[in-house]
């Protein structure tokens, strides 16, 4: 594995950080003693309490002898002087003691954490109900050996990769690939003040005597998040952790930084979102929300939510009717001043769960067995959408007695003359996860409209990767210096099906480019392209930015999606030895990865013959009895 890493990295020059001199992490402790309000609000919060050592003021669960039998384990949950702990008895028979090493979250569920080695922790599967006061398996209908990937104690339920950068202050993963071990560390369990305004040690200075502070990457007040940052600028802090995102960094990066330096946003993906770009999977709220109206006029989470309590800054209708009344708000000067919170509006009757706004503005769906979630991007329900996306509406949501038509019909009749009923991205995204190439045209209009979001038009140019040709890149190259860098990267993505010099001579400049996600989506195409004899400076600049993915490849080398990754790079190269060593690292971590055995198997007769591939063969079938993809491969190694 060492060899393969090494030789992977090879043609990539160390990326040379540049020394910016940052302030100190303190502590929220040392944050309590000026601000008491905001410290009382936040310690109690969902924030505060994402993850806590275990007491018997932070564990909520009944571990009196308690029990829990299904999904092929049984569990004795237990308490005494020393602590709490779970008895363990797995599918296989094997029976393990492991004490509560920590405690996520405090409603509707608990969560429970189990050191498994040191210093690497699980989150387990069997957690507790808050409001039924009973144990629950968070996945009813898995059952899963020991041995698997998805299992509890598996890597895709590894607390250090996973979870805990967006549970705690100052994370940083520490993982050893070597001894696939972690000495990971944090200033701060739980989200304490410092995860959202940045380490506080020169704000503790400026406290002193209150002059405005004017030190480089700071503001006034001594913090890296600007406390007058504006509304874009906390939507991105917040977004961080609510989103469905993948990280480049190893650990917590600094707040304030902006978002597309330090993730890949997920587009809205037909594994993710519904064509439509309603939640489909346990996507939070950031894609959702850059969809909305509100987000384009300039709405951000504080309007709605206390950023202490996390909680909705009014109840009920009130959070949306502090804008959507004939009063308005003055910071959004285009609402249309009318009455909204009424049955001439929502045609149900006052009081009842149809007169809620969020039931029809944003429809809730259920994550981790009791966790209700909402959509939020505020959207008008189009159940006239429904027979051609396929996307669930909010109207049938709560009337399941009735069909969609039904409800188109319904609001027809409400609203004879609305405008809110014409065409919608969200069927050329459903036709396009069937016949791409009839979509193409269609996703290039979307793609090319300034009224849609950036995140629908960075979707639909990733939707036309499929039918893409020469004519498709010459439309989109355009959108290679658009405003947005979700729509440079996504169009980046498509210079693959151009002419391969002019895709250099296009994606060259934006290894340069302000913004870590685009210089990243250039140089992952470049990775092939004919480079011929680049200018010096150009060289220097692909290799930088080739250096800035290798290093965020580096940093999740705990992921066995990354050794995917990494070994398809390897393949493109034609480093075959370190494209194998790449894909017996991903059957390492998960050996139910069936596309990594096939690629590897399929190598390994290559490299070293059918009596090898054999070999390999009768071991992936070991943890994948009787799978037939990998039977097929059987008659290639005989």
């Amino acid at each position: 594995m060492k060899t393969a890493l090494t030789a992977l990295l090879l043609s990539c020059l160390a990326m040379t950080a540049s020394a910016q001199e940052v302030p100190d992490y303190i502590g929220s402790a040392q944050c309590a003693s000026c601000h008491v309000d905001e410290t009382e609000a936040w310690k109690t919060s969902d924030h505060g309490l994402a993850w806590t050592e275990p007491s018997d003021s932070t564990v909520v669960a009944d571990f009196n002898n308690t029990e829990f039998h299904g999904n092929g384990m049984d569990v004795k949950f237990s308490k005494d002087e020393k602590g709490f702990h779970a008895k363990v008895t797995e599918m296989d028979g094997v029976t393990q003691d492991y004490n509560v090493h920590s405690v996520v979250g405090i409603k509707p569920l608990q969560q429970y954490l189990f050191e498994t080695a040191p210093g690497k922790l699980q989150s387990f599967d069997v957690v507790w109900d808050v409001d039924k006061k009973e144990w629950f398996h968070l996945y009813p209908d898995s059952l899963l050996p020991p041995t698997d990937g998805m299992h509890w104690s598996g890597p895709y339920k590894n607390w250090n990769a996973r979870c805990a950068e967006c549970h705690s202050t100052g994370f940083e993963k520490n993982y050893n690939p070597q001894t696939r071990s972690y000495q990971s560390t944090q200033v701060e369990i739980g989200v304490g003040c410092e995860a959202c305004h940045g380490p506080g040690s020169k704000h503790r200075d400026w406290a002193k005597d209150k002059q405005p502070l004017t030190i480089s990457g700071l503001d006034a007040y001594g913090f890296t998040m600007p406390t007058q940052g504006g509304a874009e600028k906390w939507v991105q802090q917040c977004a961080g952790c609510h989103s469905r995102r993948e990280a480049f960094n190893e650990g917590n990066p600094l707040p304030g930084t902006a978002y597309h330096d330090n993730y890949r946003l997920s587009l809205l993906t037909p594994d993710l979102y519904h064509a439509d770009g309603q939640i489909r999977e346990e996507d939070y709220e950031y894609g959702s929300f850059l969809q909305s109206k509100m987000y384009a006029k300039g709405v951000s989470c504080m309007n709605c939510h206390d950023p202490h309590t996390g909680e909705r800054v009014a109840e009920g209708n009130t959070v949306c009717t502090q804008c959507h009344s004939p009063a308005g708000n003055p910071d959004f000067p285009s609402l249309p001043l009318k009455e909204f919170d009424t049955a001439a509006h929502h045609f149900h009757k006052e009081g009842s769960e149809g007169a809620q706004c969020k039931n029809c503005h944003m429809v809730e769906q259920t994550y981790m067995g009791n966790d209700e979630r909402a959509d939020h991007s505020f959207r008008i329900p189009r159940p006239d959408l429904s027979a051609q996306t396929g996307a669930p509406d909010a109207c049938t949501t709560c009337h399941k007695d009735q069909t969609p038509e039904w409800a188109a019909a319904k609001i027809e009749e409400w609203y004879p003359n609305s405008t809110h009923r014409g065409p919608h991205f969200g069927t050329t995204f459903a036709q396009a996860a069937q016949d791409p190439a009839g979509a193409l045209s269609n996703l290039l209009a979307i793609a090319k409209d300034e009224s849609q979001a950036d995140l629908v038009r960075a979707t639909s140019l990733f939707l036309m990767q499929a039918a893409a040709d020469e004519k498709t890149v010459q439309e989109t190259t355009p959108m290679l210096s658009d405003d947005s860098p979700l729509i440079r990267a996504s169009a980046a993505r498509l210079q693959r099906a151009g002419n391969p010099q002019a895709r250099v001579d296009n994606l060259i400049k934006l290894t340069t480019d302000p913004i870590r996600l685009v210089r990243m989506a250039a140089a992952q195409e470049l990775l092939s392209a004919p480079l011929g004899q680049l200018p010096q400076q150009a060289t220097a600049n692909l290799r930088s930015a080739m250096a800035e993915w290798q290093k965020s490849l580096g940093n999740r080398l705990d992921f066995p999606e990354t050794h995917m990754v990494m070994g398809g790079i390897a393949m493109v190269t034609r480093n075959y030895p370190a494209a194998i060593n790449a894909f017996r690292e991903t059957v390492q971590l998960d050996p139910q990865r069936i596309e990594a055995w096939s690629v590897l198997v399929r190598l390994e007769i290559g490299v070293n013959g059918k009596s090898a591939g054999r070999k390999l063969l009768d071991q992936a079938l070991q943890s994948n009895p009787d799978n037939p993809t990998l039977l097929e491969l059987r008659p290639q190694t005989q």
